[in-house]
């Protein structure tokens, strides 16, 4: 790049790089407040609040990385433009359509990030904070026997009742628990919690205690006296949900047929190519007039670019219900957002200009 080209670039760098990081501390710090309150409630560990707040980080960069870009280069252009320094530019044979190659190259380089936040890391952050969510949850149940309580500690089959509770071990303790259509009440001096380390199931162990089995209204009851009893406590099959797109990696979108599957890839790959339509947008409407003022433009900006998020979010809809072919989905809108774009551009470079000939002097 030449002495010009470099001046733009860094300057569109520098403006690009502080809207971005104002508007990424303002929804990281309302990010922060959400999880600091999920941690006082026990909904999260504590030890993993910055873990969550550092993966989140991630979806918004991709998120805010396309606005700012198109903020930040009306900004560094309309400086340009009020210190008359696009006037001299322009004197100089440098016009709208010489100034899109620094542009283009610094919308190339966030684009191949950005992509590969949308296509790998948010995903497999989204999926890791999944996990994290999952396991607070996964303890919090675990700990969720109070002394005097009726407590069940799966879908319903187990009902324990403890009058005493010590951290993990439970003392006086009356469980109710069916197995293979059989009642089966136990009644223990003691007992405990025991989650198997690889696999996270849950079981009891009682000791000193009694065991009935048998149907209500029967009188075959068995009774079974023990010193150390085990039981396993059935949770909720997860592993049977079906998991969120969000969720899944790009991989598996792209060999997915299901319209869902599609509209997420398609929102995915819609950040990166977002920016070079809001870069061909972003260039003529930072040209103010003499005497508008230098955020003149930026209300219209920022109404432009609401109006497409709200549309790719419309179209998306739209893909999800099938309402319109999976090859045009969401492509249409940044289609339309680049060809007005490239109008603008031409018109300010005086594409559309025809040339007057020369009248013959009297």
């Amino acid at each position: 790049m030449n002495l010009i080209s470099r001046y733009v670039f860094r300057e569109t760098f520098g403006a690009w790089l502080v809207v971005t990081l104002v508007l990424f501390v303002i929804l990281m710090t309302n990010q922060l407040a959400e999880i600091l309150d999920d941690a006082a409630a026990d909904l999260l560990p504590k030890d993993a609040v910055f873990a969550i707040l550092g993966l989140t980080s991630m979806s918004f960069v991709t998120v805010l990385t396309p606005i700012g870009l198109f903020l930040g280069i009306m900004l560094a252009l309309a400086r340009l433009n009020r210190d008359s320094e696009m006037a001299a530019l322009a004197a100089c044979g440098v016009g709208p359509l010489r100034l899109l190659g620094p542009i283009a190259v610094l919308t190339t380089l966030l684009a191949i990030g950005i992509s590969y936040l949308a296509l790998v890391r948010s995903p497999d952050a989204a999926r890791q904070i999944e996990s994290i969510q999952a396991q607070a949850q996964e303890e919090l149940e675990l700990g969720i026997l109070e002394a005097g309580k009726f407590t069940t500690p799966d879908s319903g089959d187990t009902v324990i009742y403890a009058r005493e509770v010590v951290g993990t071990e439970i003392r006086d303790v009356f469980v109710e628990h069916e197995e293979q259509d059989q009642l089966v009440v136990i009644l223990a001096e003691r007992g405990r919690r025991v989650q198997d380390p690889v696999d996270g199931a849950l079981s009891f162990v009682f000791f000193n205690g009694r065991r009935y089995e048998g149907n209500p209204g029967d009188r075959a009851f068995r009774l079974v006296e023990f010193g150390e009893h085990g039981i396993p406590v059935d949770r909720d099959d997860e592993e049977e949900a079906e998991i969120p797109v969000e969720l899944k990696t790009s991989a598996e979108l792209l060999g997915s047929n299901d319209p869902l599957d599609r509209a997420e890839l398609q929102a995915r790959i819609s950040a990166p190519v977002s920016m070079f339509a809001l870069m061909l947008l972003a260039v003529p409407l930072s040209r103010s007039r003499p005497r508008e003022g230098r955020y003149g433009r930026l209300g219209v900006g920022m109404l432009i670019y609401i109006t497409y998020a709200n549309t790719l979010a419309i179209a998306r809809v739209w893909v999800e219900r099938e309402q319109v072919p999976a090859w045009l989905g969401l492509w249409w809108v940044h289609a339309v957002l680049a060809a007005i774009g490239l109008f603008l551009v031409g018109r300010e470079a005086g594409v559309f200009v025809r040339a007057r000939p020369l009248e013959n002097a009297a």
